[in-house]
């Protein structure tokens, strides 16, 4: 039984399933206004206020599903229509105030936002507070909450806040795509774009690989997804999709782990150029340490780019759970090598939008990477991986110190000191989601189990060094 964390990815897979439905059995005739009905049956609401505005909804989200506003070039966008219900963040006065007499509250507050009622309870004038929370912080009794949105609290890099209508709204300029937000939003208003109709358009014109051959890049976080099938069983069935072939982003991985070691022991001090949500935060928080980003192509790009040395007609699509990858394949250093890009929540949306069922295929074998190349799905796997190449280089005067940074805020401390030239780490592994890959926006799940079955998965490659993996590739 496949598995989704929240009604709301579920709601989204519908909705990406049934575009994907029509697509494949090329129905176009009054589509866009049949889905919503599909989605949303009957004549009651079950999740808003009436029918009509859930159907509403539900078509903003099939635009999305059609690759959003193509005026705006992120990634992540917000369905003003579905923003609902959460109330304004800020500051506000809970019923634990005792109506004390001190007024500490009163005294902290630098604009005079604190009035008082008749039984001597605190008020917050929210035309005059500045949120600087002074008021909460001397309030003998905790009775001042901070409270955030879950959208705000999920972002932290705060890009995003509230516009004039308490509608969220996302500031592009800090934005890095991570997908923390689309995650956490409980009533699904801020989504990323989906590019699945490209895909599919991309399997239909290659005319069963006779044109031109498509191949699916793999992230290595597959193995912790799809819990009611077989691993060889996902892999045939992105087969049966129409891909010619899949290869590990793992092997990519073997790839940038080894020239990221030559480059870190020549430079002494690097950081990683895996993550592209972590590779964004640098650039726009941290541009003195700009240069000090891996010159390296991420994973996804670096075996991309391989593939098309020996194939430049191919096309190829990545499938991840990472919404940051769909920016980053935009990026002109990797649109030469990356046609699109879906997550796994769109990979499930394609595998029934083609009335597949993985449990009845017959398993397929996905066998390209090494360990190291593998375990870059979860924090601290890159390090491990760099150190690996520096073993194999035989580079023994060199002595990796390496930080793994598990979510943004950990990579701002990092780097934080180092643009302070205090950090005692010679190479900062910068992974914007917590956990790495397997925390990704796009996951169909995130439980803790995912971290083991990574390492569980790379160990069925243990007996390859990543020269081996290397070098049977380049063979091959």
């Amino acid at each position: 039984m496949r598995k989704f964390d929240t009604k709301v990815q579920h709601l989204k897979y519908q909705v990406l399933r049934e575009v994907a439905r029509y697509a494949f059995e090329d129905r176009e005739l009054y589509w866009y206004h049949d889905i919503p009905k599909i989605i949303v049956k009957g004549k009651e609401a079950t999740m808003r206020c009436c029918i009509y505005k859930e159907r509403a909804i539900v078509g903003e989200r099939i635009k999305l599903a059609l690759g959003g506003d193509k005026n705006n070039p992120n990634v992540i966008e917000v369905i003003d229509i579905a923003c609902d219900e959460c109330s304004v963040s800020g500051h506000t006065v809970t019923d634990s105030c005792r109506g004390c007499i001190a007024h500490r509250c009163e005294e902290a507050c630098p604009r005079g936002a604190i009035y008082f009622d008749k039984q001597q309870k605190a008020h917050i004038d929210k035309e005059k507070c500045i949120e600087c929370g002074k008021c909460a912080k001397v309030c003998p009794y905790s009775a001042i909450a901070n409270n955030k949105r879950p959208c705000e609290k999920a972002c932290k890099i705060g890009a995003i806040s509230m516009n004039e209508d308490k509608c969220a709204s996302i500031n592009y300029d800090k934005c890095i795509s991570c997908g923390a937000c689309v995650y956490m939003c409980p009533f699904g208003a801020i989504s990323e774009k989906s590019f699945i109709l490209d895909v599919i358009d991309i399997l239909k014109k290659s005319e069963d690989n006779t044109k031109y051959k498509v191949y699916a890049v793999v992230a290595p976080s597959v193995s912790s997804q799809f819990s009611y099938a077989k691993l060889g069983q996902v892999i045939t069935g992105i087969k049966k999709l129409g891909f010619y072939h899949v290869i590990e982003a793992a092997l990519g991985a073997d790839l940038v782990a080894y020239k990221e070691a030559k480059e870190l022991k020549e430079k002494g001090f690097l950081t990683s150029s895996c993550c592209p949500a972590f590779v964004k935060y640098v650039e726009t928080q941290f541009p003195q340490l700009k240069d000090k980003i891996s010159h390296n192509l991420s994973p996804m790009a670096e075996i991309a780019k391989n593939i098309k040395d020996n194939d430049p007609e191919c096309k190829i699509v990545f499938i991840g759970p990472c919404t940051a990858k769909k920016a980053e394949f935009q990026k002109e250093t990797v649109a030469p090598y990356i046609d699109s890009v879906i997550t796994f929540e769109e990979l499930q949306a394609l595998f029934d939008g083609k009335n597949l069922d993985l449990g009845e295929l017959e398993e397929g074998v996905l066998d390209n990477a090494s360990y190291f190349g593998r375990i870059f799905a979860r924090s601290g796997g890159l390090c491990d991986a760099v150190e690996e190449a520096l073993k194999e280089q035989g580079a023994d005067d060199f002595e990796l110190k390496g930080i793994a940074c598990n979510g943004i805020e950990e990579c701002k401390v990092a780097l934080l000191k180092a643009s302070k030239n205090v950090l005692p780490n010679n190479f900062i592994e910068g992974m914007a989601c917590v956990g790495g890959c397997i925390g990704g926006a796009g996951c169909l799940t995130h439980e803790e189990k995912d971290k083991n079955q990574v390492d569980k998965y790379g160990k069925e490659a243990f007996e390859k060094t990543i020269k081996d993996a290397i070098a049977i590739y380049h063979r091959d």
